[in-house]
């Protein structure tokens, strides 16, 4: 009998100890894949950062950037909207020493020599004029307000300015209003 108990306590013991060990097999396992698991999250979690990253840099330099184009544009702005405020002036001038035929030469001297420093400025600001008898017209830098015929010129030329045209660089401040010919 002693013999039987003796097994009895050496099984139980046994499926005991069977028991301890597929459940510490399966902690074991648990805690891998539990490892696995922050791993992978902490993974994610660096890859969203590092995406976070690379777009704020990229925003960043997307703001330089368009900064930079804004101060730019800003200077080209303000003087374009000078310029236009000086175009009356300028073709006031222009009327004022076609009209000044008869007038005194010190009177046309003058003239003269206003007209001389105000193209001084236009050129330190690179303003240039356009649009010239003679010249092709171009629907982009001139304005037809009127046509004529004529048998000594071409078609599509400019046979009258009446108001010149003014850009800064490439950009057009005021188009020039001419009469073309058929």
């Amino acid at each position: 009998m002693e013999d039987t108990q003796k097994d009895n306590v050496q099984q139980e013991v046994s499926a005991e100890e069977t028991v301890e060990t597929e459940t510490a097999e399966v902690q074991a396992d648990t805690e891998e894949s539990t490892a696995d698991d922050k791993v992978k999250a902490l993974e994610d979690q660096l890859a969203a950062e590092k995406e976070k990253l690379l777009r704020t840099a990229a925003e960043y330099a997307n703001f330089r950037s368009r900064t930079e184009r804004e101060k730019l544009s800003i200077y080209s702005n303000a003087v374009s909207d000078t310029i236009k405020e000086l175009l009356p002036i300028a073709d006031s001038l222009d009327r004022a020493k076609d009209a000044s035929k008869d007038a005194p030469e010190e009177f046309k001297k003058g003239l003269e020599m206003i007209s001389n420093q105000l193209a001084k400025t236009f050129e330190k600001l690179n303003i240039t004029s356009f649009g010239e008898v003679g010249d092709v017209f171009d629907p982009e830098l001139h304005n037809a307000i009127s046509s004529v015929d004529s048998e000594d010129m071409e078609s599509d030329t400019i046979a009258m300015v009446y108001q010149k045209g003014y850009k800064v660089g490439d950009k057009i401040i005021r188009h020039c209003m001419v009469q073309t010919v058929n």
